[in-house]
């Protein structure tokens, strides 16, 4: 009976553990716990990094009634995802926590009107470029504030970890007493301007527009500059994903999408 009673604990014991086993798989799980990539039966998921404040590439629309992220770059990652066989997941944060993001694999590719400046590409692989943009001076309108040398001895606000605030601390070099504040979004950044706590910022120009279209008091003055800051897709060094995410923007480029695109959401 004792020899019964012991075998039948045995095989109860083996199932239990054999469930809490199966129950626990790691399935595509990164050492930090994320699957960047992630597939259900048939269905493949890419997670997307983005810092949903920089319209029109990305931000939160509210206007059904509920909080969807939208944009430039949300369209063109989707029709991507779509061309590929991929669902997409989009994943909000600051965007100095983006290449960080890539690092530690918590998601698969960034786009955030990104520019891939020589210190990125430590960090990051990039995509052909898939649209190139200027940066401005926004400031008051009765400020005077339109060119670069006239920022001398003025605050001057950028977002962190931005292409513009690089451009600013180059700024800093040859225009004096220059100060710059680096704030994390942009429309803390636009009411800083606004309430006078800085005397401009330095913004890209197709999201300047918008935010100067809302702000009757405000202006913006496209700086000459001799390099582009084109945008482009970052991925984690070494993914699979950047040859076919090129391959799907050139054919969006030939089939004329992304200039339906860039109609859509600048205007031009």
């Amino acid at each position: 009976m004792k020899k019964t009673k012991s075998f039948i604990s045995l095989a109860l014991t083996s199932m239990l553990a054999a469930v809490v086993i199966a129950g626990c798989g790691t399935g595509n799980q990164t050492a930090t716990g994320q699957a960047p990539t992630s597939s259900a039966g048939d269905k493949k998921t890419l997670v997307m990094a983005t810092s949903a404040d920089y319209k029109p590439y990305e931000y939160h629309d509210l206007s059904s009634g509920k909080d969807e992220i939208v944009g430039f770059d949300i369209d063109i990652a989707k029709y991507i995802a779509k061309e590929l066989g991929y669902e997409l997941q989009i994943n909000d944060m600051n965007f100095d926590g983006l290449i960080p993001a890539l690092q530690t694999n918590r998601a698969d590719f960034v786009m955030a009107g990104m520019t891939a400046t020589p210190e990125r590409e430590k960090n990051a692989d990039f995509s052909t470029i898939y649209y190139d943009a200027k940066n401005t001076i926004v400031a008051k309108k009765d400020s005077n504030l339109t060119k670069p040398e006239q920022l001398a001895g003025k605050k001057v606000a950028v977002q962190l970890g931005s292409i513009q605030e690089g451009a600013a601390k180059e700024l800093a070099k040859t225009v004096s007493g220059l100060q710059i504040t680096s704030l994390n979004k942009l429309p803390e950044i636009v009411e800083e301007v606004k309430a006078g706590r800085v005397d401009a910022a330095i913004i890209e120009d197709t999201v300047a527009k918008g935010f100067v279209a809302n702000n009757d008091s405000l202006q913006f003055t496209t700086m000459e500059e001799n390099e582009k800051n084109g945008s482009a897709v970052a991925f984690p060094k070494g993914s699979p994903h950047v040859q076919k995410f090129n391959e799907v923007i050139k054919k969006m480029q030939e089939n004329g999408e992304m200039d339906k695109l860039i109609q859509k959401w600048f205007g031009q």
